[in-house]
């Protein structure tokens, strides 16, 4: 019994590590990495430091999925983000906000 937990729990982070790499190439594909890079502010803040600001927030992964897809302006500067809708499918949207989430 003790080896198939172990088993289990190896095969469930083989598969968390393959869906946060999904989600830097949702976000490579829909064009994210333009304003945004993963360790330093480029138009947009640094997905590391969006992850931090983020951090123990229980609501975070509903607020940013719904800010990418709407876009907005107000929490990072004055600068605003473009609303992604359709860029990604849903399921796109959250694996890439898992990711980012994900980061430190």
């Amino acid at each position: 019994m003790k080896w198939v937990l172990i088993i289990a729990g190896i095969t469930a982070s083989c598969l968390s590590t393959s869906a946060l790499a999904d989600g830097l190439e949702n976000a490579k594909k829909a064009g994210c990495l333009s304003c945004h890079a993963v360790d330093r502010k480029v138009v947009g803040p640094a997905y590391k430091d969006v992850a931090a600001k983020y951090k123990g927030d229980p609501g975070a992964e509903a607020k940013l999925i719904k800010k990418v897809k709407g876009g907005g302006s107000g929490v990072w500067g004055k600068v605003m983000m473009p609303a992604n809708l359709g860029k990604m499918t849903d399921e796109e949207y959250k694996t890439t906000v898992a990711w980012i989430l994900s980061l430190k």
